[in-house]
Formats: C-alpha cells, structure tokens, sequence
C-alpha cells in the first residue's frame, strides 16, 4: 500500500541513506547524477570537483536530491529534499565535512586529493533543505 511518509520519516530516510540522486538544470534542461552525501543538521552536505554538476548549481542554485531505502519491489521507502545549493568557503565547515565524509567513506575518492592539497580542485557544498517529501510502499 502507497502511503505518504511525514516529515520526521522522510528526514529518517534522508539520514540513513549514503547514495543519493541529486537533481538540477543544467543548459535548461534536468540533470541528475548520484552523489555520496552527509545529513547532518537538516542539511545534506555533498563534495565533488569541478565540473558540469558545479557549473549548473553555481547557475542556478536550485536542486534536490532523491534517496530511496529498497528492500524489494513491493517494499520501499523515498525521500526528496528540495533545498539551495550553498558553496562551503569557511576553513572549518571544509575541515568538519572532510572529518565527517573520511570516517563515513574511508576509501572515497575524490576526498583523498582533500587531505593531500594535490589533485583537482574540491567543491564543498551544502543543499539548505527548505522542503522534504516521501513515500512508501509496503
């Protein structure tokens, strides 16, 4: 049975969740990527280099991510954030996400060019939520 999934259930899911689909325009048409991400404070905090995802958010801050919890077919939950892209410039919010996204991925990469001062440039970005919607089905 399809039901809606309130708001304290639908952040649930956005907290548990690692892997999420993160949604936004890009040359105005939709574009959607997967994403490792953190929710911490009702924020979902994302990291990623330079390129057309970062040049599309930088456009038009706009965006949301999907996250699902499936246990089969028949049996699943979903969660959307629909919130602000909001680039992380501050030293130490850098060094909390990097603490927070090495314990949670200890072999996630770009996040090693992070530590290491070497490689391409890493965006740190956080989606202010503004709204969540969910679903289940069980």
């Amino acid at each position: 049975m399809l039901r809606r999934l309130s708001d304290e259930e639908t952040r649930e899911v956005l907290s548990h969740g690692h892997l999420g689909h993160l949604g936004c325009v890009s040359e105005n048409a939709p574009y959607v990527v997967p994403v490792s991400y953190v929710y911490h404070d009702g924020d979902i905090y994302v990291h990623s280099t330079l390129g057309k995802k970062i040049q599309a958010l930088r456009q038009n801050p706009q965006v949301c991510l999907q996250v699902q919890e499936l246990q089969n077919g028949y049996t699943w939950r979903s969660a959307i954030a629909f919130g602000r892209y909001e680039e992380l410039i501050d030293p130490d919010e850098r060094l909390w996400f990097m603490r927070r996204i090495l314990t949670r991925f200890p072999y996630l990469t770009p996040v090693e060019d992070m530590t290491t001062g070497k490689g391409k440039e890493i965006v740190i970005f956080r989606l202010r939520i503004d709204k969540v919607t969910g679903l289940s089905e069980s």
